[in-house]
């Protein structure tokens, strides 16, 4: 597959695909997991097939949020990633599927996707941000050795954290 970006020990980062689309649907389709994302859920798979075929931040930046499978079936579980904000910003985020809570493939994919963007990419600085209410999104990000920052709001979240590394 040439377009894994990342391999840890029982996950595959790589770049979307068209044939994701069903599974982004499926994924946003829960309100738990966009519950503190201030996303709102694609309207149907057409949506999330179009979000996709307009995803351009591989070509102009060079890197962007990836889908996650599992190694031992090659099964969608959910997506992490790094995305460049037209502040200069670059965050990390992720999301999976709820089924898939509490078996530590957040961590370990933001870890993975944190030591990319440091050592391949040579980014000074990665923020991640979350809901205040999010608790286990911020524990992912102290996981990674982010450090609290501040307090802002982000995206349709009125009350977010904001944590941060730099390089």
């Amino acid at each position: 597959m040439p377009d894994i970006i990342v391999e840890t020990d029982r996950l595959i980062l790589r770049e979307f695909r068209p044939q994701d689309a069903e599974k982004m649907y499926l994924l946003n389709l829960d309100p738990e997991v966009i519950r503190y994302t201030g996303d709102p859920p694609f309207q149907s798979v057409q949506d999330a097939s179009n979000f996709l075929t307009g995803y351009d931040d591989y070509k102009s930046n060079g890197y962007g949020r990836w889908a996650v499978l599992r190694k031992v079936d090659g099964e969608f579980i959910g997506w992490c990633g790094l995305k460049k904000h037209q502040d200069g910003m670059v965050d990390i985020g992720f999301r999976f599927y709820r089924k898939d809570w509490g078996k530590g493939y957040a961590t370990e994919s933001a870890q993975a996707t944190l030591n990319f963007g440091l050592e391949e990419l040579a980014l000074e600085e990665i923020v991640g941000r979350a809901a205040r209410e999010n608790l286990a999104s911020i524990r992912v990000l102290e996981k990674l050795g982010m450090a609290y920052w501040k307090d802002a709001p982000c995206d349709g979240i009125a009350d977010a954290v904001y944590y941060r590394i730099r390089r």
